[in-house]
C-alpha cells in the first residue's frame, strides 16, 4: 500500500470519526425528549440511507446485479454494523456505566489483533503491540469510566457483544468489494438495517417509542426533525460512507484503530456543543490514541487481519463475483 493512498485513507477515516462523534450531542436531546434509542437509531438510519440513495445509484451505474451478488455482505453490514453494535451497546448502558460500556465496545481493534494472532499463528509486529497498548491506554483516559456503577453481568455481556459486532463491522467492510462501491454498501446496509430494526421493535425486545414534541438543542427549542436530520446526514450518511471507504483503503486493522478517535471526537463535540467538561487527562488520552495509530501505521508488514477478513466466508458459498477493488461506523457514543 503506497504512502499517498494510506494518507488519503487516514483523512477519510478522520472525517468518519469526526462525523460519527457528533451523533452523541445531536441524539441526546431526542433521547431526553422521549425517544427510545431503537426508534432514534431507526429514523437516523432511514434518513442516512435515503440521503445516500442517489449517490449509490450514481455509483452503481445500472449494475444492480452487484447488490444481489453482495447480498450476504450487505445483510451482514445491516445486522452487525447498523443494528447489532447499537442495540447491544444501548442494552449495555441500561445496566452498566456509559463509560464502561464504551470502553469495552471500543476494545474492538484489540480483538481484531488477537483473533488474527490466533488464526494465523503469527505474532503481530512489536510496533503493532505497542500501538495497541498505547491506544488502549488513551481510550481509558478519554472515557475515564467511573467506578460508581455496579457491574451487572448481563450489561457486561451486552457490551462484549457490541465489541464483537464492532470488530465484525470492520471485517465485513474490509472484504473484497466485488464491484460494489462503498457508498452503495453503506446505503444498502442502512436501509436493510432499518427493516431489521423495525422487525426487532415489533417484537417488543427493545423499547420503540418516539415523540413529535419540540426538543431543546444548544440552548434553544427546535422541532424534533432538526437534530434528527442533522444526525441522519452528518453522523450517519457521511460517517458510514466515509468509514467504509476508509476501511477499503486502510484495511480493517488500521481503520479500526483510527475509529478509536470517534470516542475522542464525541468528548470534543460534547464540550463544544453541550458545554460538557473536557479534562486535561482526556486531551492526553486523545494524544495517546493518535500515537497508538501512528505506531500501528508504521508496521510495514501485510495486515493478517485483512487476510483473515478475505478468507472468512460471511455466507453460504456462491459463485465468485467479478471485479477487483478493495472493499470495506464510531459509536461514537451513539454509533
Amino acid at each position: 500500500m503506497s504512502h499517498h493512498p494510506t494518507t488519503r485513507g487516514l483523512l477519510v477515516a478522520l472525517v468518519a470519526a469526526t462525523s460519527f462523534g457528533v451523533s452523541g450531542a445531536l441524539v441526546k436531546p431526542l433521547l431526553e425528549g422521549g425517544w427510545s434509542p431503537a426508534a432514534a437509531v431507526t429514523v437516523r438510519a432511514l434518513v442516512g440511507g435515503l440521503v445516500l440513495t442517489p449517490f449509490a445509484l450514481l455509483a452503481l451505474r445500472g449494475r444492480f446485479g452487484t447488490l444481489w451478488t453482495a447480498r450476504w455482505r450487505i445483510l451482514g453490514m445491516a445486522v452487525v454494523g447498523v443494528v447489532g453494535t447499537q442495540v447491544f451497546y444501548f442494552a449495555a448502558v441500561r445496566r452498566i456505566p456509559v463509560g464502561t460500556a464504551i470502553l469495552i465496545e471500543y476494545m474492538a481493534p484489540l480483538l481484531l489483533v488477537a483473533v488474527a494472532w490466533v488464526v494465523t499463528r503469527r505474532r503481530p509486529a512489536a510496533v503493532v503491540l505497542v500501538g495497541a497498548a498505547v491506544a488502549a491506554g488513551g481510550l481509558v483516559l478519554v472515557v475515564s469510566p467511573g467506578g460508581g456503577g455496579r457491574l451487572d453481568p448481563v450489561g457486561l455481556a451486552s457490551a462484549a457483544v457490541a465489541m464483537v459486532c464492532c470488530a465484525a463491522y470492520f471485517v465485513i467492510a474490509a472484504r473484497p468489494a466485488r464491484g460494489l462501491p462503498p457508498v452503495a454498501l453503506a446505503c444498502a446496509g442502512l436501509l436493510v438495517g432499518v427493516v431489521v430494526l423495525v422487525l426487532v421493535g415489533a417484537t417488543g425486545l427493545v423499547p420503540f417509542t418516539a415523540s413529535a414534541a419540540p426538543v431543546g438543542l444548544f440552548g434553544a427549542t427546535t422541532p424534533w426533525w432538526v437534530p434528527m436530520l442533522a444526525v441522519g446526514v452528518v453522523a450517519t450518511a457521511i460517517s458510514y460512507a466515509a468509514s467504509i471507504t476508509a476501511t477499503t483503503m486502510l484495511g480493517s486493522r488500521l481503520a479500526s484503530f483510527v475509529g478509536l478517535l470517534e470516542v475522542a471526537a464525541a468528548a470534543l463535540w460534547a464540550w463544544i456543543l453541550l458545554g460538557e467538561s473536557l479534562t486535561l487527562l482526556q486531551g492526553l488520552g486523545g494524544a495517546a490514541i493518535l500515537a497508538g495509530i501512528a505506531f500501528v501505521r508504521s508496521d510495514r508488514e501485510g495486515s493478517p487481519e485483512d487476510a483473515v477478513a478475505e478468507a472468512t466466508p460471511i455466507a453460504p458459498a456462491s459463485a465468485p463475483a467479478p471485479a477487483p477493488a478493495g472493499a470495506p461506523p464510531g459509536a461514537s457514543v451513539e454509533r
